[in-house]
């Protein structure tokens, strides 16, 4: 497949800096990189603070026209959890995505208890392990008027970085509560979903991360196996996937060759067609953020 496949991509989960975590480049080395394979947009997700401060900039100042940078905020300790206050700021300044907590979670921090997590800085101040959904299926009430707030102004939920019982708590509740827009984010990385649970949150109106970054042909840091990006494929099917980077960590490579690299592996060795690419890529993302 020949670099033309990058026109008019829209990869909406990208980490640039300037973060408290090592980023390979930052959002302005970004977007001359994106508008030079000739993408449509691509955002700008960080762990610890809103990025539509410098997103709109950039945009605005350096970019030709022909490239969106969209922003995000993530529901972190560092921005006081599930604060309505925090949220009403990011949607008045356009955020395209919302994420439950990622790195505040207890399941974040039990799996990185080990091993220093990429995406994290070097803070002097520990992270509250956050869980949202208790062993009886009840909400943190502050978490039920977020996804209210969502409902209400129609935006973007990404599910972050939960464990598999408050994931799937997440989507079925987000929808009950009348979020028209969800991205489970990489079901298949450490959240360890099933096939079947990913179809069935995709049978709900979800839509289905896959991410580059996690696979091993995808990036240095990949752990899934090739074959389980054409098995999410294959049972949540074109229409439910949404194909992105996740990539922008420091020695990891660029996000865009990163991304180019697996649209063909995904070509030449599974037969995915320019067609599914494009949905996949193009089309998808352009749904979940009503571009």
């Amino acid at each position: 497949m020949t670099r033309d496949i990058l026109k008019g991509l829209i990869d909406i989960h990208v980490h640039t800096g300037p973060s408290a975590a090592n980023r390979e480049l930052d959002a302005a080395e970004m977007l001359f990189e994106a508008e030079k394979a000739g993408y449509a947009g691509f955002l700008v997700k960080d762990h610890y603070f809103p990025s539509m401060l410098g997103t709109k900039m950039i945009e605005k100042h350096l970019g030709n026209g022909t490239c969106k940078v969209f922003g995000s905020m993530a529901l972190n300790n560092s921005i006081g959890l599930f604060n309505l206050k925090a949220l009403d700021v990011a949607r008045q300044m356009d955020a395209k995505i919302v994420y439950f907590p990622t790195v505040s979670t207890k399941k974040h921090i039990d799996d990185h208890a080990k091993s220093h997590f990429v995406g994290s800085g070097n803070s002097a101040v520990a992270e509250n392990p956050i869980t949202f959904v208790d062993e009886n299926g009840h909400f943190n009430p502050d978490a039920i008027e977020v996804l209210k707030y969502m409902a209400k102004y129609d935006m973007v939920l990404g599910t972050g970085h939960a464990s598999l019982y408050e994931l799937d708590h997440l989507v079925k509740m987000a929808f009950k509560l009348g979020v028209k827009r969800v991205l489970v984010n990489h079901p298949h990385y450490n959240i360890n979903a099933s096939y079947e649970q990913m179809a069935e949150w995709a049978e709900l109106g979800a839509y289905i991360e896959l991410n580059v970054c996690v696979f091993k042909s995808g990036s240095k840091l990949g752990t899934v196996d090739d074959i389980v990006a054409k098995e999410m494929i294959d049972a949540c099917g074109v229409d439910r996937i949404i194909l992105d980077s996740d990539l922008g960590q420091k020695g990891n490579g660029s996000p865009v060759e990163g991304m180019y690299q697996f649209i063909t592996l995904l070509a030449d060795q599974f037969g995915i067609t320019e067609e599914e690419i494009n949905i996949m890529a193009k089309s998808n993302p352009k749904k979940l953020l009503n571009l």
